[in-house]
C-alpha cells in the first residue's frame, strides 16, 4: 500500500513526460530559423572550414586535414614574394573606390530622399537595373566603348577630332570600372541612412536659425552615419576582392590579390598556397573592419552626446 501511495498517478506521469519532451524541443523561432542555419552552414561555414584546412596542408598537395604545416604561410611572408604588391594594389584601389563613391553617392542618396519625390522609385530602378545583367557583359560593353575605333573613338573621329584618349588597359580605367560596378552597393545603404533623418528635426533647426552647413554637419550626417558606414564597409570588402575589372578593363596592367588567389587555385594547382593567401586576406579585412568600428565614436555619430 505504501508503494502504491508513493507511485505517481498515470496522468501525472504522462504530463511530466509531455513537459520533458516539450522542454527538449526547439522554440518556434529556432525551428523557423533552422533551414537558414543549415543553408549558411553548408554554403558559408563549410567552405571556410575547407579553406582553413587546406591552408595548413602540404604545399602542392590535396592532403586536407591529414597534414599540418606552416610552409604556405612562410612562403607568403617571404620578403621576395611579390604577392604583397598585389595586396597593396587591391587595398589602394578599394580605398579610392570607397572615397570616390562616398562623394558621388551622397548627393544621389540625398536626392532620392529629399528632392526627386515621386520619381525616386523610377530612379532607384535605373540604378538597380544594371545588376540584372552579368558584370562581365557590362564591363565588355565599356571595352567596346573605350577601345580604339570603338564607340568613343569613332564618334570623336566622325566629329572631325583626333579621336579618343588611350585609357583602356590602364590602372585608371580599372578604378573607373570598380566605381561603376559598386555604385549601387554604396548608394542604397546610404539612402537608407539618410531616410533615418527626421524631417521635423531638420525643419526645427532651420526655424531656429541654423544654417544649411550646420544642419548637415550636426544633424543629417550623424544620423545618417550608420547607413554610410555600412555602405563604405560593404563597398570596401567587395572592392578588395575585385577581379573582373582588372582583367577585362585593366588588361592585367596591374595584378590584384584576388587574381593571385585565382592563379594559385587554377594554373598553379597549389590549393594550400591559395588557401593560405585567402585566409590572410580574410583575417586582414576582418581585423581592419573591427579596428575601424572600435575607433569610431558611434554615440556621437548617432547623436547621443
Amino acid at each position: 500500500m505504501a508503494d502504491l501511495a508513493l507511485a505517481p498517478a498515470p496522468g501525472a506521469a504522462a504530463e511530466s513526460a509531455r513537459q520533458l519532451r516539450h522542454a527538449r524541443m526547439l522554440s518556434v523561432g529556432a525551428r523557423c530559423a533552422l533551414p537558414v542555419a543549415i543553408l549558411l552552414g553548408i554554403g558559408f561555414l563549410a567552405p571556410l572550414v575547407a579553406i582553413f584546412g587546406y591552408a595548413f596542408a602540404t604545399p602542392r598537395s590535396f592532403d586536407v586535414f591529414t597534414s599540418f604545416t606552416l610552409a604556405n604561410f612562410a612562403t607568403l611572408f617571404d620578403l621576395s614574394n611579390t604577392v604583397w604588391l598585389s595586396f597593396l594594389w587591391s587595398c589602394g584601389l578599394a580605398l579610392l573606390t570607397v572615397a570616390i563613391l562616398a562623394v558621388i553617392a551622397y548627393p544621389i542618396a540625398y536626392g532620392l530622399n529629399m528632392v526627386f519625390g515621386r520619381w525616386s522609385a523610377l530612379i532607384s530602378v535605373l540604378f538597380v537595373f544594371p545588376l540584372f545583367v552579368s558584370e562581365n557583359v557590362r564591363l565588355y560593353g565599356w571595352v567596346l566603348f573605350f577601345i580604339k575605333n570603338g564607340v568613343l573613338d569613332g564618334t570623336l573621329k566622325w566629329l572631325g577630332l583626333s579621336g579618343g584618349p588611350e585609357v583602356l588597359y590602364t590602372p585608371g580605367v580599372t578604378l573607373f570600372g570598380m566605381v561603376y560596378t559598386y555604385l549601387p552597393f554604396m548608394l542604397f545603404p546610404m539612402t537608407l541612412g539618410l531616410a533615418l533623418v527626421p524631417r521635423d528635426l531638420v525643419d526645427a533647426a532651420r526655424d531656429l536659425g541654423a544654417g544649411r552647413l550646420f544642419i548637415w554637419r550636426e544633424i543629417e550626417l550623424p544620423l545618417a552615419m550608420p547607413g554610410i558606414l555600412i555602405g563604405m564597409l560593404l563597398t570596401f570588402v567587395l572592392a578588395i576582392g575585385a577581379t573582373a575589372e582588372a582583367k577585362i578593363l585593366g588588361g592585367q596592367s596591374i595584378i590584384v590579390i584576388s587574381h593571385d588567389i585565382e592563379i594559385a587555385f587554377t594554373y598553379s594547382q597549389n590549393w594550400p598556397l591559395g588557401s593560405a593567401l585567402a585566409v590572410v586576406v580574410t583575417f586582414f579585412i576582418g581585423a581592419l573592419t573591427l579596428f575601424a568600428l572600435s575607433k569610431l565614436d558611434l554615440d556621437r555619430m548617432l547623436g547621443r552626446r
